[in-house]
């Protein structure tokens, strides 16, 4: 199933655009200090020996060992979609988070060779232990915060949740994420798009598999602060994927922002836009910063 979900999400609405230099290449020599502090792009640094396994990073002016990092995990089904995707939000940190280092990464796509779990999990696992390793040619810090958007918020909840051993996620967004296999809106719905959205994961019905997952149920005391978007008129996304999140985060006492626009899909524009990117700054300022 081929969803460019950002196409017609919220973010490409979006009309700003940077001028900025850019420069690929990697750091297989280390970078002397004096141009370390310069603002640095490094695009297309690969992490494994897929051509799906690339990340850029962008490296902001006057960086130092606590500058927080910011990763973003685009959508498209698990079997879909690509980083590039998510440069209008990129461009919207560079502007209000200049002092931020952002990471823009592909994963692995999903076939019918390849399920999606643990292979996609297993990746973010290897871009943060890369990130970790080069801390210092970097200058960046250990503490990270995700953003993603539909399958990418999936895999951004989850991985924060259940793969975050050094507890080093500070924030987790997820916009249209889904939350919860086990929801019976999912188990037993009848709508065609919204099954073929759920064989694209290659679910293993078992309640366990479901579980497991799940970034509800994977949901600790020790989860970081959390913000989800959902759209109440969303054909794949049920609206109790939000609340189903929104109620086990109230439950755990960890602090969670959630927030339905009623009459929006997989993705709107206008005054909601608006007000989801004045939420995700003020997000990102009291959680990360």
């Amino acid at each position: 199933m081929q969803m460019n979900i950002l196409k017609h999400s919220l973010l490409l609405t979006l009309l700003l655009i940077i001028a900025s230099c850019t420069e690929e290449g990697d750091l297989t020599n280390s970078i002397s200090e004096n141009e370390l502090l310069d603002y640095k792009e490094l695009l297309n640094l690969s992490y494994g020996e897929s051509s799906n396994q690339t990340y850029d990073i962008y490296l902001p002016e006057g960086r130092n060992e606590d500058t927080k990092v910011i990763i973003l995990v685009h959508g498209g089904g698990w079997n879909s979609g690509d980083k590039s995707s998510m440069l209008p939000l990129i461009n919207l940190y560079k502007v209000d988070f200049p002092e931020v280092a952002l990471v823009n990464i592909n994963y692995r796509l999903s076939d019918e060779d390849n399920p999606p779990y643990p292979m996609q999990i297993n990746d973010i696992t290897t871009i943060v232990d890369d990130l970790k390793s080069k801390k210092d040619d970097y200058v960046i810090s250990n503490e990270y915060g995700f953003l993603g958007i539909s399958a990418g918020g999936h895999l951004s909840l989850l991985w924060s949740y259940s793969f975050d051993i050094d507890n080093n996620v500070k924030m987790v967004a997820s916009i249209v994420g889904p939350t919860n296999f086990t929801d019976p809106a999912y188990l037993n719905n009848t709508n065609p798009i919204l099954q073929e959205l759920l064989d694209s994961y290659g679910v293993n019905t078992t309640i366990s598999f479901l579980e497991e997952v799940s970034p509800v149920h994977q949901a600790k005391t020790t989860s970081p602060p959390t913000i989800h978007f959902y759209g109440g008129q969303d054909p794949l996304i049920p609206v109790s994927q939000g609340t189903n999140l929104r109620d086990k985060l109230n439950s755990l006492n960890v602090n969670n922002d959630y927030t339905l626009y009623p009459d929006a899909g997989h993705g709107w524009g206008g005054t909601e836009l608006l007000d989801t990117w004045s939420k995700l700054k003020t997000f990102t300022e009291t959680q990360l910063l």
